[in-house]
């Protein structure tokens, strides 16, 4: 991809580092000029004035907090009015709060607020701009926590919205010129872990990925038309007969009178 080709203009939210960073840096490189978004204003600038020197995109920045109702309006206004736009990458995720319990219920709030209520908002502003072009993508990522409750219910709770929303709107967008991906990483070395006060030494080396090689992964599976895209997943097959399987699972669920072990 030549410097000179420009493919509109890509939004990626949580942009200031970690897998955020690494897809403003991937999407430079394929031609895409940028609006980053993250609360770190200080390196999102960083960031914006390497990528413009390295790849001599026009990059823009815009400093909000996703769990803030004020930034998120805000950020909506700016990138449904901007007609460039043709891919949204809704990255920026919270995590930690693994026992409910115990859990802070303002810390609780603010990780739905921008894994669920953020990511919802942000999708809808530019959808219908996308939709009327008949072209560009959006990607959601998602965690392989979607389908693991064990580390906790409220982030494992947030993923699987994602994923769900996700697959229903590739659905919506069906036979038009846009494209919907939902990626599922797994364990991936970033401060993210740090930063929900995990500490992703104590897991098994074999099984985390780099930012670098998950983000790679995953912008192969949006080439290829991927609706899911698991980039530690090596048999695709496995993910066929899951949502095979859940689809069959969920034709068995409607009944005119209740299962007979209800039965008084």
């Amino acid at each position: 991809m030549s410097k000179n080709d420009n493919k509109g203009t890509a939004v990626v939210t949580g942009a200031s580092s970690g897998i955020g960073a690494v897809y403003a840096d991937r999407l430079a490189g394929q031609g895409y000029d940028l609006v980053l978004v993250a609360r770190r204003a200080d390196r999102l600038q960083a960031l914006a004035g390497k990528l413009r020197h390295d790849h001599g995109r026009n990059v823009s920045v815009i400093s909000a907090d996703l769990s803030d109702d004020g930034d998120v309006r805000r950020v909506e206004q700016s990138i449904s009015a901007d007609e460039t736009v043709t891919l949204l990458v809704n990255n920026a995720g919270l995590g930690g709060q693994a026992v409910v319990a115990t859990a802070d219920a303002d810390a609780a709030e603010r990780m739905i607020k921008v894994n669920v209520v953020a990511l919802t908002r942000l999708t809808r502003a530019v959808l219908p701009g996308l939709l009327a072009r008949n072209r560009g993508g959006i990607v959601n990522i998602a965690s392989v926590l979607a389908f693991d409750t064990s580390f906790g219910g409220i982030y494992s709770g947030t993923k699987a919205y994602v994923v769900n929303f996700t697959e229903a709107l590739h659905r919506e967008v069906a036979g038009t010129g846009v494209t919907v991906q939902v990626v599922l990483p797994g364990a991936t070395r970033t401060d993210f872990w740090e930063l929900s006060g995990g500490d992703i030494d104590q897991l098994p080396k074999e099984i985390v990925m780099t930012a670098d090689d998950m983000v790679d992964a995953a912008l192969v599976g949006l080439a290829r038309g991927e609706a899911v895209t698991v980039p530690a997943l090596a048999d695709t097959g496995k993910l066929d007969t899951f949502l095979g399987a859940r689809q069959a699972f969920y034709g068995s669920l409607h009944a005119d009178k209740p299962a007979r072990r209800y039965a008084a």
